[in-house]
């Protein structure tokens, strides 16, 4: 039986993130290559992805850069071959890229900017995660993590469709744990709150907003993205074995002010 502290090793499994060049995505890449995942980092720009990787492989970690828009079919379909080719298998798939690319009410949106939105931020996590349900089914311990959002819980003025799409994926989350755990596949959702990254730079670049989070929040603060990293291990992990359908908030308390 393995010690509480090496239920948290990944050595030997492999893990795709999806947006995993910058913010989010590229903390995540870092810890789980860290704890012994071959990683797969992928984002729109090859490189951008192979610098990435460059600085994790002189780190001495496993890593394989493949470009890769989400909202794109084919390039869904390439990324999880090249995965397949290189590593043999999928262990642990985390699907966190996403766009936001307007901040305005619902009556503002077009039904371009709405396909959009639900093509990269929900099309995209359904369809990678069937393409990675074979190679997960065969896996012993895997996981997927959709990075939701706290707005797909509890709604923001400017983010109402941003919000729509994530509570959809948390809805997936728990329908993907529902169907697929009697393959020994676990789904899980993390919703950050306010996370300082450039996707969020709108938000935090306002002063307005910020006083109000440092007002409000009983953290009085935002975030960094390495701050989501140890609950992403752990759901990645043998620690997290009997966790699944499971909906978790980083937000430093915005869920209850």
């Amino acid at each position: 039986m393995k010690t509480t502290k090496h239920l948290f090793e990944l050595d030997g499994k492999v893990a795709l993130i999806t947006g995993s060049s910058k913010g989010i995505g590229l903390a995540l890449a870092e810890v789980l290559a860290e704890y012994g995942a071959k990683v797969v980092v992928s984002s729109r720009s090859q490189d951008s992805v192979d610098e990435v990787a460059k600085n994790l492989r002189a780190k001495g970690h496993t890593v394989m850069a493949q470009a890769c828009h989400v909202g794109d079919s084919e390039q869904r379909k390439i990324l999880v071959n090249k995965t397949i080719e290189t590593y043999g298998g999928i262990d642990i798939l985390i699907n966190n890229a996403a766009i936001n690319p307007v901040f305005k009410g619902l009556e503002s949106m077009s039904e371009e900017i709405y396909d959009k939105m639900m093509n990269v931020n929900l099309k995209a996590a359904f369809d990678l995660s069937n393409l990675c349900f074979p190679y997960l089914k065969d896996s012993k311990g895997s996981s997927i993590i959709n990075i939701a959002s706290v707005e797909g819980l509890k709604p923001s003025f400017g983010l109402g469709l941003y919000g729509v799409t994530k509570a959809a994926l948390i809805m997936l989350t728990q329908v993907q744990a529902k169907e697929w755990g009697k393959y020994g596949i676990r789904s899980n959702a993390i919703c950050p709150g306010l996370i300082q990254t450039k996707f969020s730079s709108a938000l935090w670049q306002n002063e307005t907003i910020m006083k109000q989070v440092v007002k409000e929040l009983p953290a009085g603060r935002m975030a960094q993205p390495q701050e989501l990293t140890g609950l992403a291990v752990y759901l990645a992990s043998d620690a997290g074995s009997y966790s699944t359908g499971g909906i978790y908030t980083v937000d430093g308390g915005h869920m209850i002010v």
